[in-house]
């Protein structure tokens, strides 16, 4: 089954822009229904890519001289020098290009400033609430993520296992980010033990046995990849001494559960309490890129440890939010909101939990997870 997706919510697109996300987010997909006139030229298909890795000035022999429609490039990071003949013949020709990419790394180096702002960016994200409206399941989303396929695979577990070993074979040994798939490989699993948690370089190094230098460039190859991403913490107008790491998560439920292996010294409600944090991040992304909202996103945490799950800072306020996994509230589990609205008494004050009401404690609102997932546009504007 098909989906409107909720990236035609963002601003017209009547210009040339990049498409980035992770791999299976629907980005080819979406493009040729939304240009359904468009010119395609896919950089996956080896006699293309061999053709224009040698000579990228060929790709205006690809395009007609009358040509006046879309142009579609994709998975342009396979050939960033592709980005200088692209400016000229927006400059020249005014063709308007749809870019998609599932990887930042080689573009951030070699070509993105390139367009020098003919191009804006936009961003791909797996599949939200609002989007899949009565389809939505918490149960699956939990388990298996929010990628288009695993709606529709027979066996989603056996489509996220694959989905990884691809990642791995194309993205990472194309790149050639790495020098060693092993290591990178024991890596993503030893980072999945940091999935909503602050993140401890060093003692993931040592997991690994790796120095502490190399294990920082794992990270970062992780998130140029799309792979996954920090939260910084929130420190604006700081009133109490706070940590200075950030928070990791992996882009998707299913893909941080598939990394992250299960055994017998592993307890289920670590990362049963992990996904949930990451299923809310995912809607907070997607949605704040969707709707343009503008928010920045942070994590709040003191020396002392008051915690606040997520912290959004923007022009439509200051949101902070609680994830907990229980049926029931307890005093403990609002102090970190409470000592977050006492410095910031602006804040909303939102705890997620998995009763069946909303409930008010003073200036904190519950709201049950599930509602929230739908409602999380009206809760943010």
């Amino acid at each position: 089954m098909q989906y409107k997706r909720w990236a035609e919510k963002r601003k017209s697109l009547n210009s040339s822009y990049f498409l980035f996300g992770p791999r299976g987010t629907g980005k080819t997909h979406w493009i040729k229904e939304l240009h359904s006139n468009a010119l395609y030229i896919d950089l996956l298909n080896s006699k293309t890519y061999r053709s224009l890795l040698n000579n990228p000035a060929l790709i205006r022999d690809l395009i007609p001289e009358s040509f006046n429609d879309w142009v579609i490039l994709d998975e342009v990071q396979r050939i960033p020098e592709l980005l200088n003949e692209v400016h000229s013949l927006i400059e020249s020709n005014g063709y308007k290009f749809c870019m998609t990419g599932s990887s930042a790394r080689k573009l951030r180096a070699k070509g993105v400033n390139l367009l020098a702002g003919r191009a804006v960016v936009r961003k791909m994200h797996p599949l939200i609430a609002q989007e899949l409206g009565h389809d939505f399941s918490l149960k699956h989303a939990l388990q298996y993520g929010l990628l288009p396929e695993t709606f529709s695979h027979d066996d989603p577990e056996d489509y996220l296992s694959s989905y990884v070993l691809t990642y791995l074979k194309e993205e990472v040994t194309q790149e050639g980010a790495v020098r060693n798939l092993d290591t990178f490989s024991r890596a993503l699993e030893t980072a999945s033990y940091s999935q909503g948690a602050v993140l401890n370089i060093s003692a993931a190094a040592r997991d690994v046995g790796v120095s502490r230098k190399t294990m920082e460039g794992y990270f970062t190859i992780m998130e140029d990849l799309l792979l996954a991403d920090k939260l910084p913490v929130f420190s604006k107008r700081a009133k109490r001494k706070l940590i200075s790491h950030s928070k990791f998560y992996f882009f998707d439920v299913g893909v941080f559960r598939t990394l992250r292996p299960m055994g017998p010294f592993d307890r289920p409600e670590e990362a049963e309490g992990a996904a949930l944090e990451t299923l809310f991040y995912q809607h907070l992304r997607a949605l704040n890129d969707y709707l343009h909202l503008g928010y920045k996103l942070y994590f709040w945490r003191t020396q002392s440890k008051l915690e606040v799950d997520f912290v959004l800072y923007g022009k439509h306020g200051l949101h902070a939010f609680e994830i907990k996994r229980s049926k029931n509230i307890a005093p403990t589990d609002l102090k970190g909101l409470k000592a977050f609205g006492s410095d910031y008494p602006e804040a909303k004050l939102h705890i997620l939990y998995g009763g069946t009401h909303r409930l008010y404690f003073g200036n904190v609102e519950a709201i049950p997870f599930e509602e929230a997932m739908h409602k999380l546009p009206e809760l943010l504007k």
